[in-house]
């Protein structure tokens, strides 16, 4: 089976006369910008450098994204409780609260994040639930598909009931798991061999649902474009359908055999065009198989790499998103992670908050009811199209390179994702890509949220029984750890910071909450931010504070007045302010705004760090905890001295 390049490119519908046309509208734009560059302000680049453009043509003629079934997607919820009778509680509550699917996340698999269902617990979880009414997803430890299809199998023939009646997709995801353990327990072709006698198994035993599981959450959460989960996920694929292939089972019999996931996070357009691309994409390997395009299992998860610890409630507001976007997107199953998920394992309360995200968004707002609502739309058409290709031609150099098994083996593909993964982190660091309740709008006196039991941190995490990595893991990671890491040490340190504020509050209001927001995204309370009537006043106030650090926060032109009783002739009163400071003990002295002329000079007087837009916010924290740090365990050896 070989591949070709299908491009998907949707056609612009030309505009009536009688409506202004794109020439008028840039001409309007462009006297609103006033000689303002219109690329640098208008246009945006995903991180595979696609373009956005702030406005299309309706597009007509592009294929259409259609769940696999018409109606409602399906509502999934995770059984991951390591203690089987609670487990079943869990499931059962969700079930009667809506859900009509459920995910066995096995102990020690990718999705069980330390927790997870011991494979032996299987039986006592699923009491009382009528496996013939729901759905059943399965989540099984790194290459132990036999062994979970064993003990699940097992449970289903003590029932008596049909397989091939019952709904189960059963998640074996092999080149999956080479890439989340970095080891394979055998060469890839063998283990495409185990996967192949595995579906002959499932077969013999009467079930019909997919065997297999292309899976795109463990490359997104390593880090990977939206272009490069696809093309992992295609190349997954493609790789199981050989797979299965070479050992007899025809095509059309194959493919049925293979189910997909994606991620769906916070990002609408993305997400919607990602999820429509997908199904576009295997239509094209289809047709280059000989085969006429047929629906495919497409489930979506809400992302692991988008959640935050701090001000978790904000999580919510994402999986809305992501909800919307993959149900718009024609996701056949949708997952949603409890708000609480970073913290620890789900109570009943953040479960029902995950249902009911699902539920009032297909029941109340009936998103469902629209099949393929983004068809014809320009902006929606053309990111489809443009992932659709970027993706293809990813694909493709993988298959170049003799597939994902090869490239991850070679440590090629975790290297393309890393360079992915690096320049989100740096665009996160700059407050480019802000997170809402941890890097935009901190708030320190969040109160606690309840988990069953608290997150294992992954070194303290159990699981399967695998080799000891023979190629660089592709490790999951969520995007705002190096935030937290630096804002919980700083909290249980104490650290403070007084807001130096000079003038009215009209001089200093926007930059006191700038250097608000920069030392509270890294756990430093400030204070002080009420402006001082006088110079005395400000060391006064900073004398009484107690706190390391003080940063001068107020305009340029109320920087650049000169002191009338400055020490040094000439000095400004951002200069006397510095020397002031540190004269009165301060620790650290930083200054909201850039340095300016006269940064040496403040440099001189004091200043240490200049805040300004667009800074590495990370950078500056990490080096001035480590400051911090070094002082204080200067003082306590002094005082043990």
């Amino acid at each position: 089976m070989t591949a070709h390049r299908e491009p998907a490119a949707a056609s612009a519908e030309a505009h009536s006369p009688d409506i202004p046309g794109v020439d008028e509208w840039r001409a309007l734009v462009d006297k609103v910008l006033k000689g303002a560059d219109f690329e640098r302000v208008l246009v945006g680049r995903t991180a595979d450098g696609i373009r956005i453009d702030p406005l299309y043509a309706k597009a007509s003629g592009a294929p259409r994204a259609l769940r696999a079934a018409p109606g409602r997607w399906t509502i999934a919820q995770p059984v991951d409780h390591p203690d089987g009778a609670e487990a079943n509680r869990l499931a059962l509550a969700d079930l009667n609260g809506g859900a009509d699917a459920l995910t066995l996340v096995c102990e020690g698999a990718r999705g069980a994040r330390g927790f997870g269902l011991p494979v032996t617990a299987i039986s006592d979880a699923l009491d009382n639930v009528h496996l013939d009414l729901i759905r059943l997803r399965v989540e099984p430890p790194p290459f132990a598909g036999q062994a979970v299809f064993a003990a699940l199998g097992a449970v289903i023939a003590g029932r008596g009931l049909d397989a091939g009646s019952l709904a189960i997709d059963w998640g074996v995801d092999p080149i999956g798991d080479m890439a989340a353990t970095g080891t394979a327990p055998k060469p890839w072709p063998e283990l495409a061999t185990d996967a192949a006698a595995l579906v002959a198994s499932v077969r013999a035993a009467g079930f019909r649902g997919a065997v297999l599981r292309a899976d795109g959450r463990v490359h997104h959460e390593a880090g990977a474009t939206e272009a490069q989960e696809l093309a992992a996920v295609l190349a997954c694929g493609v790789a199981y359908l050989r797979a299965l292939e070479a050992a007899g089972v025809p095509l059309d019999e194959a493919r049925r055999a293979i189910s997909f996931t994606l991620v769906a996070d916070a990002d609408e357009f993305l997400t919607v065009a990602k999820l429509r691309a997908l199904r576009r994409l295997w239509a094209a390997v289809e047709r280059a198989s000989g085969l006429a395009p047929a629906p495919i299992q497409l489930a979506a998860e809400t992302a692991w790499r988008m959640t935050t610890r701090h001000d978790p409630f904000v999580n919510m507001l994402r999986n809305t998103m992501a909800v919307f976007s993959a149900a718009v997107g024609g996701a056949d199953v949708i997952t949603v992670l409890p708000h609480t998920a970073p913290l620890g394992l789900a109570d009943a309360f953040a479960r029902r908050m995950a249902r009911n995200t699902q539920i009032i968004l297909a029941e109340e707002s009936n998103i469902w009811r629209v099949a393929d609502p983004a068809a014809g739309a320009g902006g929606f058409e053309a990111l489809t199209a443009a992932l659709c290709d970027t993706a293809w031609g990813l694909f493709q150099r993988i298959e170049a390179e003799g597939g994902l098994a090869a490239m991850l083996a070679s440590g090629a593909w975790q290297a393309e994702v890393a360079t992915a993964r690096e320049a989100r982190a740096k665009a996160i660091a700059r407050r480019k890509q802000p997170l809402t309740g941890t890097t935009a709008f901190p708030n320190l006196d969040e109160a606690p949220v309840a988990v069953l039991m608290p997150a294992v941190q992954p070194e303290e995490e159990t699981g399967a029984d695998i080799p000891a990595a023979a190629f660089p893991a592709m490790k999951a990671a969520r995007v705002a750890e190096p935030v937290e890491r630096l804002r919980d040490h700083a909290v249980a340190r104490g650290y403070t910071v007084l807001l130096a504020t000079l003038g009215k509050p009209a001089d200093f209001a926007a930059r006191a909450g700038f250097a608000r927001g920069v030392f509270e995204t890294g756990g430093l309370r400030t204070t002080g931010s009420e402006g001082f009537a006088s110079y005395e006043a400000l060391i006064a106030a900073y004398r009484a504070s107690g706190a390391p650090i003080a940063c001068i926060s107020s305009s340029d032109d109320r920087y650049d007045s000169l002191a009338a009783d400055a020490a040094v002739p000439g000095e400004t009163l951002a200069e006397e302010a510095a020397r002031g400071l540190v004269a009165a003990g301060c620790e650290m002295v930083m200054l909201a705004g850039a340095g300016g002329a006269r940064e040496a000079a403040r440099r001189e007087a004091g200043v240490d760090a200049f805040l300004v837009a667009g800074m590495d916010v990370v950078d500056f924290l990490e080096k001035t905890m480590a400051r911090l740090d070094a002082q204080d365990a200067s003082s306590e050896a002094e005082g043990g001295a």
